[in-house]
């Protein structure tokens, strides 16, 4: 069985790390209900938080627990000896002490942001604190300290967030640390000055530096022909043309005098 509920232990502690960012040291509300119980059944609470946890913890409790022992009497004594032996925290209720349950309601707030584990055994405070998303509840049952089950409010709180329908608070304060790092958190006027990037300097563009050429002035002379072997050429380049006369012949073959003189 100890086996078992370190198993069940280990599995609901790594619920709340993934979804709720615990982390170590554990802290541990208790209240005086838990410590008459533990002091029933003979269980020295911190010597056992630790092994059952596998992790350090912090055990702490608030002004308001402690006198609600005080005002109680002699019958809570041994209960009240072990409350004072914790860290106590500061709660809104110093000047005018309220019920236990009702301080570590406040102290919890609406999404857990101090991430508090909660040991009691008062039946009303559970029930409220099992209306709150991620807080995890301690109480003993058959002489052993037993770690609830994720509550449906938080188990509905975690399918939200991953179905998109919210942010989980842990994510909302890892967003905007980083928004602060960039500064793009909006200021009170609600601007949103960025960060005037730097423009690398970079080399210019080779095509640009290239010179111009110019264009020549004037008409492009077409190119020359080759002239032909044994042709000759006039002046400024132009052909010269030959003239041929025919040679005409009478009927008896002679050539004519005035062809034949000349």
């Amino acid at each position: 069985m100890k086996i078992k509920r370190q198993k069940q232990a280990k599995k609901t502690i790594s619920f709340y790390k993934y979804n709720f960012s615990f982390r170590e040291p554990f802290q541990i509300l208790v209240d005086g209900t838990f410590c008459q119980a533990a002091l029933k059944n003979k269980i020295q609470i911190k010597e056992q938080m630790p092994k059952y946890l596998m992790g350090e913890v912090q055990l702490c409790t608030t002004s308001c627990a402690l006198k609600e022992l005080e005002t109680l009497g002699k019958q809570l004594y041994g209960a009240k000896i072990i409350l004072q032996r914790f860290q106590v925290r500061r709660c809104p209720h110093m000047k005018s002490p309220v019920p236990a349950s009702d301080c570590l309601l406040s102290m919890l707030e609406d999404s857990n942001p101090h991430h508090y584990f909660v040991a009691t055994q008062d039946h009303a405070l559970t029930t409220g604190l099992k209306a709150v998303p991620g807080v995890p509840l301690f109480y003993i049952i058959l002489n052993t300290i037993v770690l609830d089950k994720p509550s449906p409010a938080s188990l509905d709180h975690v399918q939200a967030a991953q179905l998109g329908q919210l942010v989980s608070p842990a994510q909302q304060r890892s967003i905007s640390g980083l928004k602060e790092e960039q500064g793009l958190a909006a200021k009170d006027g609600g601007e949103r000055p960025g960060r005037k990037r730097k423009r690398k300097q970079s080399n210019p563009n080779p095509l640009s530096c290239l010179k111009k050429r110019r264009k020549k002035s004037g008409v492009p002379t077409p190119p020359l022909r080759k002239t032909e072997e044994g042709e000759g050429e006039g002046e400024g380049g132009a052909k010269r043309k030959r003239s041929r006369h025919k040679k005409r012949r009478t009927e008896g073959g002679d050539v004519p005098a005035a062809t034949a003189n000349a």
